[in-house]
């Protein structure tokens, strides 16, 4: 009922089209029930023998008109009603995409795309069903139901009882498959969750699939899961499938009673001929109200059980959110301090980061270095709060970043991370995304400084070229630059440089460093890389190992020191100069 009672909420947005809607259904319903008082009037003149032909055509014009006005009628609750099961399924899908904007990072890790993907498509699809034709089965079968009974009670209060004999019968039978079909449903949708999760995983890997040759394995575990979907849905067209042949079995009884019994009123002049057709004639109206009510049940439990597994995304809180009176800064001068800062990303984990403490001024530089795993991007994550601290505090220009607004934490920093993720759109496109309102001056701009504009321009379509899926037509250099000249194009107040070059040779990290120096120039930046070369500019460095930081200060400070960062640069000079020996042999 709660769940129901979410999807009535919608409705308020668009109350006067619905109750214009819902008239022009009553006036429908209306009008289809006074057919059947022309037809007996017209049958009851032919059988006594007084019928004329102007009182035949007088019929068959009211007839014609109640039929022309239904017409325009149930075009318009059509309209009205249908198209705004329609809105409210837009209303709810951007609803879904704003909430999944705003949940964080643990939230995506824990939740399949494939879950995703199906409340997006089929949840939505049962919702709008429920809200458009679920409504409109729904009047009718109270109008036209209780109306139709009351006319052939009107008609003849005896031979109505007897004919409602299977009406409870059909009750009983609604209640009970209601509840099977509840149950089925979700299910079903659980299991279409699972094909939708193989299907995008297949797709998005299908790389790696081609690689190790499993195309036959991958065949084998997508036609599982579409068996297992067929299965399901078996199941619960074994209880929908056996609902209307019953109702129809149960409405023939009816018609089997009416024939038996009205016949026999007939032939003694109880009734008349002209009332035992109408009388046949609402009964086929009550038709569709008996089936109408099976074909309710299942639409609401459906829309019901697909609004509750909305209902669990929606219901999601964010982690990570704007606190109470939290701050917009104007102004910001891109200060950094971590202060005894202590994170793990699981409870039982160990910790990512242990007692770290740094300080980087407005304006300078500062490089992080350190093995895989040694919590660089955790400082990144934790600066632009895609994680929160747990002990300790982020500060940016004197705030912790916890009090400060999303939006102003978030606009401070141009963030390039390890992961680069391009859309499925052309390259300016994609440079674009990081300042919307940007020229096309300020993206060739940002891509000359990124080190890409020369590649960019050798393609084909230049800046209109489309990238593909995730950037798949460029190399991972090329994409690593578009990223960066995202982060450029945004004109931020800090830069993080997450590994952004970890896919580029050391020639072109050389012209991107010098198209950087400019723009990193009296702006904050941070700098992780596994690279010594990358820290040329740097004021300042730090090396972690295992979540803490081992070693502080200059290049030159570090290499006195003797400690991990000489011993990797030693190791880093060692590599170049063997590959440039290969590179003269070569």
């Amino acid at each position: 009922m709660g769940n129901l009672k979410s999807i009535l909420k919608h409705f308020a947005r668009y109350r006067r089209a619905v109750v214009i809607g819902i008239a022009s259904l009553l006036v429908v319903d209306g009008l289809q029930l006074l057919i059947p008082r022309v037809i007996k009037e017209a049958v009851d003149n032919l059988t006594a023998g007084t019928a004329t032909g102007g009182g035949l055509a007088v019929n068959g014009l009211t007839i014609a008109v109640f039929a022309a006005v239904i017409a325009a009628f149930r075009f318009v609750w059509r309209y009205l009603i249908i198209g705004t099961s329609r809105h409210i399924e837009e209303d709810i899908r951007n609803e879904i995409f704003g909430h999944l904007l705003r949940l964080s990072s643990r939230y995506f890790a824990k939740t399949k795309t494939g879950d995703l993907m199906a409340h997006a498509t089929n949840d939505l699809n049962a919702v709008r069903m429920a809200c458009g034709f679920g409504l409109v089965a729904m009047t009718d079968a109270v109008i036209l139901g209780f109306a139709s009974i009351g006319f052939m009670l009107a008609l003849n209060v005896k031979l109505t009882l007897l004919a409602l004999i299977p009406m409870p019968i059909i009750a009983f039978f609604t209640l009970k498959a209601g509840k099977l079909l509840h149950l089925r449903f979700e299910r079903v949708q659980e299991t279409f969750s699972d094909l939708m999760e193989g299907v995008r995983e297949s797709i998005a890997g299908v790389r790696v699939v081609k690689a190790y040759v499993q195309e036959e394995h991958q065949e084998e575990r997508l036609s599982g899961f579409g068996q297992r979907y067929i299965r399901r849905n078996v199941e619960l067209v074994r209880i929908w499938g056996a609902f209307f042949p019953f109702v129809m079995l149960m409405s023939s009884m009816s018609v089997v009673i009416v024939i038996f019994i009205g016949g026999r009123q007939v032939m003694l002049g109880t009734i008349s001929t002209g009332d035992l057709v109408a009388f046949m004639s609402y009964l086929g109206i009550l038709t569709w109200p008996m089936m109408a009510m099976g074909w309710v049940v299942n639409v609401l439990q459906r829309g019901s059980a697909s609004m509750g597994r909305i209902n669990r995304i929606l219901e999601s809180t964010p982690e990570i959110a704007d606190s109470e009176g939290a701050v917009d800064l104007d102004v910001v001068r891109g200060e950094i301090e971590f202060r005894n800062v202590t994170f793990r990303y699981e409870d039982d984990a160990a910790p990512a980061l242990s007692d770290v403490t740094f300080v980087v001024p407005a304006g300078s530089t500062l490089g992080v270095l350190g093995r895989t795993g040694s919590g660089k991007s955790t400082i990144c994550n934790l600066l632009v709060r895609v994680f929160e601290t747990e002990e300790g505090q982020v500060l940016l220009d004197g705030h912790a970043v916890n009090e400060l607004s999303l939006r102003t934490v978030r606009k401070a920093f141009g963030y390039v991370p390890q992961d680069t993720f391009l859309f499925s759109d052309t390259i300016a496109e994609n440079i674009r995304f990081g300042a919307p309102d940007a020229t096309d001056d300020d993206i060739r701009c940002a891509a000359e400084t990124a080190g890409i504009l020369s590649e960019i321009e050798e393609f084909s379509e230049g800046m209109e070229t489309l990238v593909g899926e995730r950037g798949v037509t460029l190399s991972g250099g090329q994409r690593q630059r578009i990223a960066i000249a995202r982060a450029i194009v945004a004109a931020p107040s800090a830069i993080i440089l997450d590994d952004a070059l970890s896919s580029v040779d050391t020639a072109t990290e050389e012209v991107i460093q010098r198209g950087l120096s400019t723009v990193l120039h009296g702006r904050t930046s941070i700098i992780v890389s596994h690279r010594i070369s990358s820290f040329s500019g740097a004021d300042n460095i730090i090396v972690l190992d295992d979540g803490r930081i081992i070693e502080r200060g200059t290049h030159q400070e570090l290499l006195a020191v003797g400690g991990l960062y000489a011993d990797i640069y030693e190791r880093q000079l060692l590599e170049q100069e063997m590959d440039d020996s290969d590179a003269v042999q070569t």
